[in-house]
């Protein structure tokens, strides 16, 4: 007989079962043996009638207490059966979710709890699976500090309340496989908070999500076949720093109208093998519902934004640019999240994933919340997400966004709204640790692969190993660089000669970092104008301005990135929300920068002084200019081959007469010049011409040099012919 004290004990355990707030609802629910008997439980607040169904036959269980209904099977040992459930409008035959073991391991669950599970997306989240042959899903997810979590199929409402899941001890991880559910089947994770509350939320590991507005996440399960072998065979060999390396920025909603993953797979590649660009960097492709944060708040990190297409067209695109010989980077920002209530704010009713500290939790200036970088579980997502586009999606490589607000404690936050660290500085140790150790999983794990710093400051060692105390990016953006440069040719054509300290500084910086120069899409926007709008002057000096400003650009130190439509020469701003002004191109001298620009990329990547030196300061060397010249920059670039390449850019309003110094005689050809009729039609007809060197002629600390003839707002090439 059971005693009244276990009888009270046992209804506690249903009630919770049937509230939602059971930690461990497989120890209620399922198949048991006690006292020699095989007793089942299943929860069905809707049923009205459920049947175990198997060799034997039919068994048809009572409703016990509320939601849950029970009987006893025959038997010794628990026998193969189904769930036959009776509802007012249909019968369900399926199969009981309570009788499978976890499916995560005890060693998954470890290495979740240090915070050093690399590949954790192929075990939280929903990933389709077969087991003891049957077909289903199976569902994890992270909430330490939750009463109960539950699946919630958007196409069942009445599955939610009748599919709790398990805590799996203290990993804080819940799990739950479900027969019969596929690919394709929209579901939410319902959470009870540590505060009593119940929210929904989208998995933070699903692969897919709804497309917005809405907030559901989709099982999703690749099938896609790549073809890009031959690239990803070579990867590792790679070394981004000393190879060419030039970027094309792209907004894919933005480019051209009504392309997603699939169109794009099949237009952008020859554009860009066209154009000449070594790679291609994509603003953030990840899951985010608001269209004008451009991606950078993101509500799915481990799902494509489903505006585009599904996690395969995806694929297809990257393998398409791979198969044309481009690389792919992906915009990636770890620094911050979306607010979104079905997103990961308050996950679990606590700050689970959000610093917990206020002032270090939520960035004033987004408006959103900041990672807490202290947590192992939290940098595991972030660093297994990294791999994860690397891996899953032959990204290779990842612009990282915001790093500076990642850096600094006070970063956008006036004083007396921040706190020190524990040596009374202004750096985020948690957030430095974390960086270190991603790019040093990344370098480990992905071989080649190149990660960039977004970072607008002077913190040192962005590019250092993480073994001499660095961050351990490949490369990062060269901030001052572009503003700098940008500054000194927004100054009127006849004060230009005022401020040639303003463009010579930047060598001062050149080489403290390995670089990234950056023309991108922050440099068109709020009000900025386009780049040839920046350009002082008449039309044709805006226009020759900007060309002999990219020739420069492709000239010096650093690789090179260049936001889409600048190659257009578009005069408006970027617009998010329209398509580029492709008809530009009917007009020469649109035509004419898109050309230089394309032109500017061959001959770069056939050039290996553009590129094989570039963190070597000694490869660089300015070209002897008089001291009457100050608008004109000439320099020389040597290769790891010994090829030299001289760039002379005359920036000011008028021609100019040079002799210009040179470290060797001979003939020296010119293989570029912007004020070529090839690139607008007032143009010099005759293109590139070749320039004799006097070998008796020394100019300044130079044995030798050349005269040129530099028309006003110009800038050419030259090499030892």
């Amino acid at each position: 007989m059971t005693s009244p004290d276990r009888e009270v004990d046992e209804m506690r355990e249903l009630s919770r079962v049937c509230r939602g707030d059971h930690d461990d609802p497989h120890v209620i629910l399922g198949p048991h043996i006690h006292d020699g008997r095989v007793s089942l439980r299943v929860l069905d607040g809707h049923a009205t009638g459920v049947v175990a169904q198997g060799t034997w036959g039919e068994t048809r269980l009572e409703r016990e207490y509320l939601d849950v209904w029970s009987g006893t099977l025959p038997g010794l040992t628990v026998p193969d059966y189904q769930l036959v459930t009776e509802y007012w409008d249909e019968v369900v035959v399926q199969q009981d979710p309570y009788r499978f073991e976890p499916t995560l391991s005890d060693v998954d669950l470890h290495l979740m709890s240090e915070g050093r599970h690399e590949l954790a997306w192929t075990k939280l989240g929903a990933h389709v699976r077969e087991i003891d042959g049957v077909h289903g899903t199976a569902f994890s997810v992270w909430a330490p500090a939750a009463r109960g979590v539950r699946v919630a199929p958007a196409s069942g409402p009445r599955l939610a309340a009748q599919l709790p899941m398990r805590k799996l001890g203290a990993s804080g991880v819940w799990e739950l496989f479900i027969p019969g559910v596929g690919p394709g089947m929209a579901y939410q994770f319902q959470v009870l908070g540590a505060d009593g509350v119940w929210r929904d939320k989208a998995d933070p590991y699903a692969f897919r999500a709804e497309t917005g507005p809405g907030a559901y996440s989709v099982v999703e399960e690749s099938h896609y076949t790549w073809g890009d072998g031959w690239w990803m065979d070579g990867r590792s060999s790679r070394r981004p720093e000393t190879s060419a390396m030039s970027i094309y920025e792209l907004h894919v909603g933005s480019w051209r109208a009504g392309q997603g993953w699939n169109e794009l797979a099949e237009s952008l590649p020859g554009y860009l093998s066209h154009l000449g660009f070594t790679h291609v960097e994509l603003m953030p492709v990840m899951q985010h519902p608001y269209e004008g944060s451009w991606g950078y708040q993101l509500t799915s990190y481990y799902a494509p934004d489903s505006r585009r297409g599904d996690p395969d067209g995806l694929r297809r695109l990257i393998d398409r640019l791979h198969q044309a010989g481009i690389g792919v980077i992906l915009d990636w920002v770890p620094a911050h999240f979306a607010v979104d209530q079905w997103s990961l704010g308050q996950f679990d009713g606590t700050p689970l994933y959000e610093d917990p500290e206020p002032w270090r939790g939520w960035h004033p200036e987004w408006q959103t919340y900041i990672f807490n970088f202290g947590r192992p579980e939290v940098r595991n997502f972030l660093y297994a997400n990294a791999l994860y586009w690397l891996l899953e999606f032959h990204a290779d490589g990842l612009r990282v966004d915001a790093v500076s607000s990642m850096l600094y404690l006070d970063y956008a936050r006036p004083y007396g709204n921040w706190f020190p660290n524990r040596y009374g500085g202004n750096e985020n140790l948690e957030a430095v640790w974390f960086l270190q150790e991603m790019n040093h999983t990344v370098s480990a794990r992905v071989p080649g692969a190149v990660m960039i710093a977004e970072e607008s400051t002077a913190w040192p060692g962005i590019t250092r190993s993480t073994g001499d105390w660095g961050l351990g990016f490949g490369l990062k953006w060269n901030m001052g660089w572009m503003h700098d440069t940008l500054d000194y040719l927004g100054h009127e054509l006849n004060d230009r000669h005022w401020h040639r300290e303003q463009l010579a500084h930047t060598l001062e910086y050149a080489w403290s970092e390995k670089y990234v120069l950056p023309l991108s899409h922050d440099e068109v926007v709020h009000g900025k104008g386009s780049l040839v709008a920046k350009m002082p002057g008449y039309r044709h000096e805006k226009f020759a301005g900007l060309r002999a400003y990219f020739a420069f650009m492709w000239a010096y130190p650093g690789k090179k990135l260049l936001f889409m439509g600048d190659e257009l020469a578009l005069p408006r701003e970027w617009n998010a929300h329209a398509e580029l002004d492709w008809d530009l191109l009917a007009q020469r001298d649109h035509a004419g920068v898109q050309a230089l620009v394309g032109d500017l990329n061959h001959l770069y990547r056939q050039a290996p002084a553009l590129w094989s030196n570039d963190n070597d300061p000694e490869a660089f060397a300015w070209l002897g200019v008089g001291p009457e010249e100050p608008c004109v920059f000439a320099f020389v670039r040597t290769g790891t081959d010994g090829s030299s390449l001289g760039c002379v850019a005359n920036f000011g309003p008028t021609t100019r007469e040079l002799q210009i110094g040179v470290p060797f005689g001979g003939d020296w050809e010119v293989i570029l010049n912007t004020n070529s009729g090839r690139y607008h039609d007032s143009g010099e007809p005759q293109g590139f011409r070749l320039a004799t060197v006097a070998n008796d002629e020394p100019e300044g600390d130079y044995p030798a040099s050349v005269q040129l003839t530099m028309p006003a707002l110009t800038t050419m090439w030259m090499r030892p012919a």
